[in-house]
């Protein structure tokens, strides 16, 4: 006999992850423990947000890595990711351990978390009513894709390869491929 699977609330879930050794993610008061990242994923990551901080210094938006949750309300249920990176640009999204009300979101591709990244989260992050732009960063190779979304609010999406530039439209930045992909993969 399958024993019965214990269902977090919220309140639960953001209380054990303040004190938790290690990530995890909110589905519906189910929780997932987060792998850890490469060393390639890491550097990508914080390249991207060593541009983005000076960046948007002195705006109101305020651009943060790996460990804040965005929240995504569902009609179904709660759900609570940790993406590589996240920023916000609405004042009033001051809620300190989670966002939800981000611009754009980054993530980093691995093996483990690709087809979650390219699936569920592309779902459930298109719901948010601020996101204006997904970016799906290969560690593997020089592709970036980003989905955004137009003022009429259908989403598009656009793959970059090594002789392109990503347009952060959503912040009003552009990053090189070398920039991104620096002290990783030869651009």
């Amino acid at each position: 006999m399958q024993s019965p699977i214990n269902f977090l609330t919220v309140e639960e879930y953001l209380k054990a992850e303040e004190s938790s050794d290690i990530r995890h993610e909110y589905l519906g008061g189910q929780i997932f423990a987060m792998a850890g990242a490469s060393e390639e994923h890491n550097l990508i990551a914080g390249n991207i947000y060593a541009l983005l901080r000076p960046h948007l210094r002195g705006s109101s938006c305020r651009a943060f890595i790996s460990d804040m949750k965005v929240k995504v309300k569902t009609e179904k249920a709660d759900i609570f990711y940790y993406p590589d990176i996240v920023v916000t640009c609405d004042p009033q999204d001051n809620e300190r351990y989670f966002k939800t009300c981000p611009n754009l979101i980054i993530e980093i591709l691995s093996a483990s978390t690709e087809i979650t990244d390219r699936r569920e989260k592309l779902v459930n992050y298109r719901t948010l009513k601020n996101l204006q732009e997904y970016v799906l960063v290969s560690q593997d190779e020089i592709k970036v894709e980003v989905y955004r979304q137009d003022a009429q609010e259908n989403w598009s999406v656009q793959t970059l390869g090594k002789g392109n530039d990503l347009e952060l439209n959503s912040i009003g930045l552009t990053l090189t491929m070398a920039d991104i992909y620096e002290d990783v993969l030869t651009v």
